[in-house]
């Protein structure tokens, strides 16, 4: 007999060589390489031929996968009239990128057509995401550049200037810092569905709706907004402390399984603090500093031998901030990453072939008699 587990706790369903999580060591593995190893120095090309390749590129394959991907960024018409017709300034982004994300296999080619379509999935999403919220903001799409990189291009598509070397690697170490995490609810979504024997576009369409909702894509705005309410590092203790009284979450800290330090935060407060000396303003830095280092006193205080500590939202709130990301992007930059991870997992299960089934456990009643309708 089976025993049903809440939440598939602790269950192992799946073996992959993508990513190991180590909650109690406070340690992400991205293809055998810790996070702090290669974050801050890949490109986001490199992140994801790695996961693809289970190697790193080089320099002709990187400079071949890079002008693939580029070739492929543009939105088929289908997809642009999409996001016209739908645009407002009330969608979600996250629906937007679903509804479009729909339409990307419509002129797949013929045969085996997997690689093409994960390098189109992958080549198009920051140009979804920018289309959509320069359409939501009354603004034409900006078409894409082939000669820029993938982050670069992105911050382009949603500024319509070429951005600063700050700019490209403060983007680019928030990218390959979150293109994967063992088996998240999203990456799961995507193989469950993939083990179906269906395409990729549909696995990646059931993922992006699985990240949508708010107990797994997260809310790095509110982490955000706190500081701000805190305004000066004197005030920290009181508001926070007015938040613990009162029950409150702090937002930013904690995480379901990682019991020690979020390794993804050591990386993304190191990129930002780099960001933010070379193009930024380095007193909410040191701000955000502060409040951190009061809030994990506070918390040891109230919620002792929890150990709460900073997890990856509390720095992405901060990096993405200084980028000039406002907080609908948020979500949706998060996906333009993970896109690349999800397809990843979508190969290797491809390449298991075997569907994932779970048993059920029934808690209904039995020995139900039918009664006809009229006499009911």
């Amino acid at each position: 007999m089976s025993t049903y587990i809440p939440g598939l706790q602790g269950v192992v369903a799946v073996q992959t060589n993508k990513s190991k999580v180590d909650g109690q060591a406070g340690e992400l593995v991205i293809a055998g390489f810790k996070l702090e190893e290669i974050a801050s120095r890949a490109t986001f090309e490199e992140m994801v031929y790695l996961l693809w390749f289970d190697r790193l590129p080089t320099a002709s394959e990187l400079h071949a996968f890079t002008q693939s991907l580029a070739e492929l960024r543009a939105l088929p018409d289908a997809t642009l009239a999409l996001l016209k017709a739908s645009a407002s300034p009330t969608l979600d982004l996250m629906d937007a990128l679903r509804m479009a994300t729909g339409t990307l296999g419509l002129d797949a080619p013929a045969g085996d057509a997997d690689e093409w379509l994960a390098k189109r999935l992958l080549a198009t999403f920051p140009t979804i995401v920018a289309a959509a919220w320069r359409l939501a903001n009354g603004k034409d799409p900006i078409a894409p550049d082939p000669s820029l990189g993938h982050a670069a291009n992105y911050l382009y598509m949603l500024e319509g200037k070429a951005p600063s070397a700050a700019r490209v690697r403060g983007l680019e170490t928030y990218l390959n810092t979150v293109i994967d995490h063992g088996s998240n609810a999203s990456t799961f979504t995507a193989r469950v569905i993939m083990s179906t024997g269906t395409d990729f576009v549909s696995a990646i369409v059931g993922a992006i709706g699985a990240l949508k909702g708010p107990l797994h894509g997260g809310a790095p705005g509110p982490a955000l907004d706190m500081v701000f309410e805190i305004g000066q590092a004197e005030n920290a203790e009181g508001v926070l402390r007015k938040k613990l009284d009162a029950g409150e979450l702090l937002m930013g800290f904690g995480h379901r399984v990682y019991k020690v330090r979020d390794p993804r935060a050591d990386v993304l407060s190191k990129a930002a603090h780099e960001f933010y000396e070379a193009d930024g303003d380095m007193a909410l830095y040191n701000l955000v500093q502060d409040v951190e280092q009061t809030a994990i006193r506070l918390l040891e205080e109230y919620k002792p031998g929890r150990n709460l500590q900073t997890n990856v939202e509390f720095y992405t709130a901060l990096l993405l901030h200084g980028l000039d990301f406002p907080i609908p992007l948020f979500t949706p930059t998060f996906a333009v990453s993970r896109v690349g991870g999800w397809l990843a997992h979508c190969f290797e299960q491809r390449a298991e072939g075997r569907i994932i089934r779970p048993q059920s456990e029934y808690t209904g009643v039995d020995d139900r008699k039918w009664v006809p309708v009229e006499k009911r």
